[in-house]
Order: C-alpha cells, then structure tokens, then sequence
C-alpha cells in the first residue's frame, strides 16, 4: 500500500526528517511532513513529501494534518536535551495539546495506526539513583514518579493512547525512545544532546587547539545511546507489530559520560582535559534500556555500535561546523 498518505508529524525535527526521508527511500509516494518551524530551518526536507508548516497545538491544524491519512506518525514535541528538559518545563508540558489534538482528528479522520514517540525519561526517578544501573523495564514506568515536565508530558500521553485504543477502536502503538542520536540534528543551538554536544566540542578543540572539555556533572552517569538507522527499523517494527503496550526502543550498550568524551577525543584523535561543570543540568545518575521484551515480541535488537555511530555523527558536525566557520568569514569579510 505504497500510495496510501502517511503523515510525519515532527517531520522538520530529527528523528522526523530521518522518518521521512527512510519512507520515501522505501517507495511511499504519498507522505506529508509537518513541523511547527519554518522550512528553512528544518532538518532535512524532501522534495518528494508534501512540506506544511503547521502548529499541531492548534486542533484546526491536527485535523487539516491527517486528513485522508492511513498512519500517523507523531514525533512532534518541543524538547530538546536535559539543559533544555531542566529549565523549560512548561513548554514540554504543552506539548501534551499536540498528542491530544491529533488523536482527536484521527478518529474523525479514520486513521488506520497511529505511533506516538514517547521517552525514557517516563520511568520512575527511584529506578535511576545510582550509575550501576539496572536496564529500565517497561513496567518500572509505575508508581509514576518520571522526569518532571518532560517526561509527566510523555507518561500521560501514553496513557491518551491506551484509551483512544479502548474507546475509540483507534490502533496506537508507542515507543519509549532511549536517546537517539545521530546526523541532521540539533549540535549547536542548546537542545542538543549529550552526544552531538560532545561532537561539537571536540571538533571545536581540535580546531582551536583548546582542549579543555567542559562536562555536565561529574561525568559518571550512565547512558545508553542509540543510532538513528537502528530507531527507524524499531519504529516500523513497532508500528505494524501486535505490540499494544509501551514498549522499549534503545540500546543498551552502557556508557559513562566521561566515557563518551573519551570516545569522541579518540575518533578526532586528540587528548583532552575534562572539566566538570558540578551546578549544570545532568538529569538522572543512570540509565539503560532493558530490551528483553522487543527482542521477545519482535527479535529486535540494535545493529550499530557505539562507536561506529559516533563515527558518522562526528564526521557530519565537523562538516556543519566549518560550513559554519566558512559563513562567519565570509560575513566578517564584505
């Protein structure tokens, strides 16, 4: 069903325009993008999918999105990485109006599936105390206690879509993303995350011959991150699967953040001087996905390692990064 509309919502963000881009390469002739930003600051933008800027908060525009749609794909939120989650805990919270709004509109619209991204950071603040952690289950998302803002946001959405499921007859599937990372995303503007800004600030060591690295925390947190091929074959494996609860989509290759820095100063092949920054934004002590259900439910597991992830990411934020440079230049110029 090749030609039937699929709609990306989000589709100007990351893990989005990487959605897009992986349908169209899979022969969908027929997908509608939607982001909140203007074009030109999308990530990525495909000549072949229908591109609306649209603000999924408005009700109005979530059923103009889906119209005629068979699936809907809802990436859309406004997050970025724990400095951002930290210090803007309404506007995560507001995105709760865009995961409501569109499972509203595809009711009426007659949506066939419906994906939701949910979070990690659902899971209960109790589970996450200490860097020897054990992997996070999808049942450790109760007693409810998740990140706050963010992850309050995520939880009850989650739960909006169990019940249009059971109510409606609306088929929703969810995935709790463990930080995704990867090229065309966000590396310099204060939503990146830990493995872009880890990229950014090596790339710019070794350009500046400065190689002090500030690092949030002590740098012993644990995380596990995942590459963003690996997420979209979860994705489509989870939208079509039978799976009707949350279920984990993640690595769980572990890693301290010191760990990582070290990763990233050997892929640019210079040494560096951490510098922990002890007042900064540095979310849970540790965190690891439990794939044990994923594997079981649909023999899934991720396919690139660690490294060789970082690999591409670096080698991508090195190129934007002398675009960038090469922009200021020519600025300071004329």
């Amino acid at each position: 069903m090749k030609n039937e509309l699929i709609v990306v919502c989000g589709g100007g963000g990351f893990i989005g325009g990487h959605l897009v881009a992986d349908l169209i390469r899979r022969g969908h002739t027929n997908v509608r993008s939607v982001d909140v930003k203007p074009l030109e600051e999308w990530f990525q933008v495909s000549e072949v999918a229908e591109n609306v800027v649209a603000d999924l908060k408005e009700r109005t525009n979530c059923k103009m999105a889906v119209r005629g749609a068979s699936e809907v794909y809802n990436l859309a939120a406004d997050m970025g990485g724990m400095g951002f989650i930290e210090n803007n805990k309404a506007l995560c919270m507001l995105s709760v109006l865009i995961n409501t709004h569109l499972l509203q509109a595809s009711v009426e619209a007659g949506v066939e599936r419906f994906f939701y991204a949910s979070s990690a950071c659902v899971y209960n603040a109790d589970k996450q105390v200490s860097e020897d952690v054990i992997p996070l289950k999808e049942d450790d998302a109760y007693p409810a206690m998740p990140e706050d803002g963010y992850g309050w946001e995520k939880l009850f959405s989650e739960r909006m879509c169990r019940h249009f499921r059971e109510d409606f007859g609306l088929t929703t599937r969810v995935a709790r993303f463990h930080n995704v990372y990867g090229p065309f995303g966000s590396w310099d503007c204060g939503r990146e995350k830990a493995p872009a800004a880890m990229c950014r600030k090596l790339t710019h060591a070794r350009a500046t011959g400065n190689h002090d690295i500030e690092v949030w925390g002590d740098g012993k947190q644990t995380r596990s991150f995942m590459y963003i091929d690996d997420c979209l074959k979860g994705i489509d494996m989870i939208m079509h699967s039978d799976v009707t609860e949350p279920i984990n989509l993640g690595s769980n290759e572990l890693v301290t953040i010191n760990g990582l820095v070290d990763m990233v100063a050997e892929i640019a092949g210079i040494e560096v001087t951490k510098r922990h920054k002890l007042d900064a934004p540095k979310g849970v002590n540790g965190r690891n996905s439990d794939n044990t259900k994923i594997q079981q439910y649909l023999g899934w597991e991720p396919g690139v390692r660690l490294h060789d992830g970082m690999q591409k990411t670096f080698a991508w934020i090195e190129g934007e990064y002398a675009a960038k440079q090469r922009l200021s230049v020519a600025g300071q110029s004329t």
